[in-house]
């Protein structure tokens, strides 16, 4: 499963369910998370985490791989008669900005329908990543996509290209809830959103230099009041050479692009050797969303 970037993220006035309306633009890159699922006794369930992160991923319920194989069974099995031990290997970190428990929700809906062998179409399993959270039902589409409503509606956008990103990986993470009450404070009269055209165009043109100038993130000042030191970083990326930079989600990853693969790699390496940042990593994208491997 891969990591996502928001190309843009545009955000409205909190709504009376709690959730804020966003009109958003959805980048799958080649950061991956492996959820292996096998069988386990019926009604059980649960799940082991290793790598990138694992001592702050909750083993409960609150675990959204965990739930997510629990509503699969619920909605389509014969639920009594399933179960499932969960595997989650982890290199997208934690509270990052980037969807990696989102990504782990719809790698369990994907491996778990393919070990019970369930007849489900991927409209139910998008129907089912819905109710998971906003984020999930791109995970399992992957590419470049336009998310509506609290995110959770996509459509592929026409976009041309491969592009280079260069990730950086905040010390600490943040909270999603948080980013968007400070947003709240912040930006009390937020509008309607709506996605900007330049990136659109930017995206059809295939041309990094354009799309790094139209990157935008309406929850961007608020992580950067939340944690000040992310300014240092946008601020080294963009004098390393980047041509865009832009915090990622709710942060505090940041992401930068760069105008091809060579100018990733020294942006890598510029980027590692300041120590500005926890981790550097050099990905691209679009790549595809939820896949089997075995």
């Amino acid at each position: 499963m891969p990591a996502k970037i928001n190309l843009a993220l545009k955000v409205g006035g909190r709504r009376p369910d709690g959730y804020h309306p966003l009109a958003t633009v959805y980048h799958a890159v080649s950061l991956y998370d492996e959820v292996e699922a096998v069988w386990a006794e019926p009604d059980e369930f649960d799940v082991q985490v290793t790598g990138e992160g694992a001592d702050q991923v909750p083993l409960d319920d609150s675990n959204l791989a965990l739930r997510a194989a629990r509503l699969l069974a619920r909605t389509h099995g014969p639920y009594d008669s399933l179960g499932a031990s969960l595997s989650i290997r982890k290199a997208i970190p934690v509270a990052a900005g980037l969807a990696g428990g989102s990504s782990n929700g719809a790698a369990a809906l994907l491996a778990c329908s393919v070990l019970w062998d369930l007849d489900v179409s991927p409209e139910a399993l998008r129907e089912l990543a819905a109710e998971l959270g906003s984020d999930v039902p791109f995970a399992l589409l992957g590419g470049t996509a336009l998310g509506s409503g609290r995110g959770e509606e996509v459509v592929p956008a026409l976009a041309r290209g491969t592009y280079h990103w260069v990730l950086a990986f905040g010390h600490h993470g943040l909270s999603t809830p948080a980013v968007y009450g400070r947003f709240d404070e912040l930006t009390p009269d937020a509008a309607a959103p709506e996605v900007p055209d330049d990136l659109m165009g930017a995206l059809r043109s295939g041309d990094p230099a354009l799309l790094g100038a139209a990157l935008s993130n309406d929850l961007q000042d608020a992580a950067l009041d939340l944690q000040p030191r992310l300014r240092q970083v946008l601020e080294a990326g963009l004098e390393y050479g980047a041509v865009g930079a832009v915090v990622s989600g709710s942060g505090p990853t940041c992401a930068f692009l760069a105008a091809g693969e060579a100018a990733a790699i020294d942006l890598a390496v510029a980027l590692s050797a300041d120590g500005v940042c926890r981790e550097v990593r050099r990905v691209s994208g679009p790549v595809v969303g939820a896949r089997v491997l075995a």
